[in-house]
Order: C-alpha cells, then structure tokens, then sequence
C-alpha cells in the first residue's frame, strides 16, 4: 500500500490478479464456489476479517502490504472499509470476506487533486476520499460486487458536507478498471508516468474523481472556448433581433387607427406600457 511513499491503488480492480499475473504466481487461498443463488451483503470489516484480508491481499495484489495497514482497517483506525459476503455459500462460511474495499479522508488543500477541484481557499476543512483499494475472489466477479463497494464509498462521501470528491488511481494497462470507473461516472483527470514502482518495473497510472455535494472540476479550456462562443453567439443574436425589429417599425409604422387603439387601451390601463409592435 505505501510502495516508495506511494500509495499503490493498482490493486483498484476486479481482475487484477490476472493482471499481474506474470509477477506474481503464488496464490494460497482456495478460491470459494460461488452459490447458484448468492445473497451478497455489505457490512464493515472486523478484527475478526484479519487473517483472509491479509490472505486476499497477498494473493490478489503484486505487493506487499504492512502488518500495521491490515491493523487499522479491521480496528477502523483512520481507515474506513466495506466487506462483501455472501450469505449463501455453498461452504457455510456465510460471513467470510469474498470482496472488499478501503479508504480514508484526506484534507483537500494536501492532495495531487487541488487542481482539479474547484477549491475554495476560505473553506481550508474541505476534504476528499481517497480509495485505497478494491478486490473480489476470482468466482464472485462479473456479477457487480466491485460496482457496489464502490458505491458504498460514494455513499459515505455525499454524506459528509465538507468531502468535495472520491478518487483513487489505477494502473494505465489495467482496463477492466479503467472501464468500471467511467461505468461508475469517475472522471479521468490525469496520466502519471511512472507512478508505480513493482518489481523493479515502472508503471504508469490514471487518476480518476467522482465529485459529491454539487462539486465539480474548474473550467477547461475547452469549456472556457464554449462559454466564450456561446456568449458571443447569445450577444450577436440579441443585436440581430434588435435591428430587425427597429427595422420592422420603421418598414411597417403605426397607422392612426393602430394610434388610436393603443391610446383607447391606455386610458383603460393606464399603468401599462406598450410598445410600438407589440399590436400590430
């Protein structure tokens, strides 16, 4: 997780192991059977999910994680997490994790995002979520279980007023992920070469945001051009409608008995203003 001082989220994907598989080949735990009828439920992880997180993320992941990161997810400490289960295993290990998420609130004015945000210097209690990581046991993927811990941490976003945005990274070749997170309505917002170290290798990595609580992305100069075409486009057609009108009254003015009319319903309203068209 903390890989060279970063965090190595490139584990954020249903599929990784398949991934990297040609790092890493070891795999200890007995992938379960997934039910014919499966009940998946979400709840938070426990001490007592210590030793199959562990498992899980040794034989998913291509890197090593310390002790003391497992400690803080499965007590809670400055980490949050969602487990998945199933409530219908054919083993009767109705409780045991088959899927899993972690995160943890970072404050806004830290982060590699600032940029992306439109950060508001006199709120400095902003924050944001940051997706630690993410996996699913081989048998239960493909049936939306990553979808749906990654929901629950949007969930948990929108529900704290100062959290401006989720967001994670993903390694560049990793494209099941990729997919997921656009599926999701993640934006990508940037490409980092060489962000991950593995093995000696460097990789290069995206980084994705989900912006909560009505926040969103500064403008790109893209959309600065839009705004700018589109004000000019609103401008010149107010002047068009301007002139053609001055040019219908001076092609077609008012006879006297439209003069007479328009004085006729002045005296009935005299609070009223017409305009010299406008009853033609």
């Amino acid at each position: 997780m903390w890989h060279n001082g970063r965090t190595s989220s490139c584990a954020l994907s249903p599929n990784i192991s398949s991934l990297f598989w040609g790092l890493r080949v070891k795999f200890s735990m007995v992938a379960p059977k997934i039910s014919q009828h499966p009940i998946i439920c979400y709840r938070q992880i426990q001490p007592s999910d210590l030793e199959i997180l562990e498992q899980l993320h040794g034989d998913i992941f291509p890197i090593r994680y310390e002790s003391e990161f497992f400690q803080n997810v499965v007590n809670g400490h400055d980490i949050v997490s969602w487990a998945a289960v199933d409530r219908n295993r054919p083993d009767g290990h109705n409780d045991e994790l088959i899927g899993f998420v972690t995160a943890r609130i970072v404050m806004a004015k830290d982060t590699e995002i600032v940029d992306f945000l439109r950060y508001d210097s006199s709120k400095p209690d902003q924050t944001l979520v940051y997706i630690l990581t993410l996996g699913v046991v081989g048998s239960y993927r493909n049936v939306g279980i990553a979808s749906s811990l990654i929901q629950e941490v949007i969930k948990y976003a929108s529900s704290i007023p100062t959290c401006r945005a989720a967001y994670l990274h993903v390694i560049s070749y990793n494209n099941p992920a990729i997919h997921l997170y656009k599926k999701l309505s993640f934006k990508c917002v940037r490409r980092l070469h060489g962000f991950y170290l593995i093995n000696g290798q460097h990789y290069d990595s995206y980084l994705f945001v989900y912006y909560v609580n009505g926040s969103r992305s500064p403008c790109s100069p893209l959309e600065l051009v839009m705004f700018l075409v589109s004000y000019i486009s609103g401008g010149l057609k107010s002047i068009a409608a301007r002139l053609m009108g001055e040019e219908r009254m001076i092609k077609w003015p008012r006879s006297r008995k439209t003069q007479c009319l328009i004085s006729m319903q002045n005296k009935r309203n005299p609070t009223s203003e017409y305009t010299g068209c406008e009853y033609v």
